[in-house]
């Protein structure tokens, strides 16, 4: 096995649980390359989780699933054992540390890695539609709020383009990486957009006239403040605009450097 297809496996298993939280023991990730399993910690595409409460016996052929009980020795090593109640022959079955130690991994924490690998800005969130937004992504021609898809698989979205998630995944010298070279292709070649995230022309143009007119509020006010206290700081003038409703919450430190034309 590969370092890259032992996260493909990882992913595989949290697209099949509709992007809850999969769980893997100690004893699973020794028998993955040890450079997966440092990454996918370091990078934390998995996390320490609470460890398991239940375990296959392995007292017998029948692999039941069955609680785990814990005892402290005065030694400060804790045994811990599964109780068989279906053989009289059995009573205690020794249960390994490393088959109780678990991680796990989620939608959520693909996301983050995702972002991070991308460098984007911290924004992941669940959607109504089962949907996780990662953040905006910016192509040659356009910007797409670029989303992660979980319906069995795992699915990368961007506008009305999608691309499994699987083929954007790289392992290089020692990390997991995103190739963001598909990334942006993926932004680009959506032939549809969302308008939660595409801003038209026509608001910005509209946004930018917006705020044309707050500076000019700024700029009539501070002439006028200086016809009633000449001779004051711009500083003073500043902050005394700040106190207006004109001000829409910018700081004095904002509009001192706006209120001159």
């Amino acid at each position: 096995m590969k370092a890259i297809d032992a996260l493909l496996e990882l992913l595989n298993r949290v697209g099949a649980c509709q992007g809850k939280a999969v769980f893997v023991n100690d004893e699973e990730l020794l028998q993955w390359p040890k450079a997966a399993t440092k990454a996918m910690k370091s990078q934390r595409l998995i996390v320490k989780a609470q460890p398991a409460s239940s375990a296959v016996c392995q007292g017998c052929e029948n692999n039941c699933v069955m609680p785990v009980y814990s005892l402290s020795a005065t030694t400060g090593i804790t045994s811990s054992f599964i109780v068989c109640d279906k053989r009289h022959d059995i009573n205690r079955v020794p249960i390994p540390a490393e088959r109780l130690t678990q991680w796990q991994c989620n939608a959520d924490l693909v996301c983050r890695f995702i972002s991070t690998s991308l460098a984007l800005r911290q924004t992941v969130k669940k959607t109504d539609n089962g949907r996780w937004e990662i953040g905006m992504v910016s192509g040659d021609k356009r910007s797409q709020m670029l989303c992660l898809e979980v319906s069995g698989t795992l699915t990368l979205i961007a506008g009305g383009s999608k691309i499994p998630l699987a083929e954007c995944i790289e392992f290089q010298e020692g990390a997991y990486l995103i190739d963001a070279a598909q990334i942006r292709q993926l932004v680009d070649s959506a032939t549809t957009a969302d308008n939660r995230y595409t801003q038209s022309s026509t608001r910005r143009e509209a946004r930018k006239l917006d705020t044309q007119t707050m500076y000019e509020s700024w700029q009539k006010e501070y002439r006028t403040l200086r016809k009633k206290r000449p001779g004051m700081s711009d500083v003073w003038y500043s902050q005394q605009l700040a106190k207006m409703d004109i001000a829409q919450g910018r700081d004095a430190e904002t509009i001192r450097k706006r209120m001159k034309k």
